[in-house]
């Protein structure tokens, strides 16, 4: 065991020569370490005045681990074939989301798992949620992944009612660009948004932002891409399904919902409540007819991305604070 050895000075006066230079103007300057956010950044660290965030103690692809090595919290998500549970790791105390996923369906649904499983093996991404490893038995396949404590859109959603058009405009940047704070997951498997219209969520899914040709099994393709995030950001931004259903009791059918997506005009936002840009924007993306579209590179340059360029929007801080993190316990 070795001790700190004792120091041999005294305390006595100070030398006159003894020179306090202070630092450097170089020595004194982080900004390079800055971000527009004020966020020290160094490596994988990274440190603001929220906190700091680490490389976790558990690596993606650990084959160490197994999965008596977690303990179960609580159900976090439920789907028509499986289920996602907040799960915790026995020795280091690190928090996982394990997705189990019952694999008696469908042979096209079983060939959409296969290949999350391979996206999910063959990425390891920042702006992707990580896999650390799957695993099979008694017919169910679970996967461990990297817990996003923030909850998922329609969670947030949930909280803060609507969202603001310059954290829109951040979030689609985001989602274009691959920035930190929205990060991608599911890649088709899973609903991407529970409905806030509150009508038959579990009944309608992701019918709610097929695109017309999608419905019609037309062929389709990253257009279709195009047309969901329009709906998406309408409703994240009017805090309710854009498309009204026939009846004070909502959607009585999927065939319902489809119907109307297919034969009514599509959805606009209205222009007493929102900027031209952002009016425009939704136009562009929720034409019916998709070569109407506009691709993902275009849309980056529309005026409604580009309006807010100046701000300095802080992602990551408007999902902690305008809606607190879901709860580990």
């Amino acid at each position: 065991m070795k001790h700190k050895k004792e120091s041999t000075m005294k305390l006595g006066t100070l030398c006159p020569n003894l020179n306090l230079k202070l630092p450097s103007s170089d020595e004194q300057n982080v900004s390079k370490f800055l971000t527009k956010s004020g966020t020290f950044v160094d490596g994988d660290l990274r440190v603001n005045k929220y906190g700091v965030r680490i490389p976790p103690l558990i690596q993606p692809l650990d084959n160490q681990i197994c999965l008596a090595d977690f303990d179960a919290i609580k159900v976090v998500g439920k789907g028509t074939s499986g289920i996602v549970r907040l799960v915790q790791h026995k020795w280091t105390r690190q928090f996982f989301a394990l997705k189990v996923i019952q694999m008696s369906v469908e042979e096209s649904t079983r060939k959409q798992i296969a290949q999350e499983l391979k996206i999910n093996l063959s990425t390891q991404c920042p702006y992707v949620v990580l896999c650390y490893q799957c695993f099979y038995d008694n017919g169910a396949i679970s996967i461990v992944l990297e817990y996003m404590d923030g909850g998922s859109l329609a969670d947030f959603l949930k909280k803060v009612k609507i969202i603001p058009e310059p954290y829109l405009a951040a979030i689609c940047k985001q989602v274009g660009t691959l920035g930190r704070e929205v990060k991608i997951t599911d890649f088709g498997v899973s609903t991407i948004l529970a409905s806030t219209s509150g009508q038959a969520n579990t009944l309608i899914g992701t019918y709610n932002y097929m695109s017309p040709e999608r419905i019609r099994a037309n062929r389709h393709g990253y257009r279709s891409d195009i047309w969901s995030l329009g709906v998406i950001l309408l409703e994240c931004a009017v805090g309710q399904f854009p498309y009204s259903p026939p009846q004070e009791e909502g959607w009585t059918t999927v065939f319902e919902l489809m119907e109307t997506i297919v034969e009514q005009p599509p959805p606009v936002a209205p222009a007493d409540q929102f900027s031209s840009e952002f009016c425009s924007f939704i136009s562009e993306c929720v034409q019916k007819d998709p070569n109407a579209r506009r691709s993902a590179n275009e849309l980056l340059t529309h005026p409604f991305i580009t309006m807010f360029e100046d701000l300095d929007i802080d992602l990551a801080s408007y999902f902690t604070h305008a809606g607190c993190p879901l709860t580990t316990f």
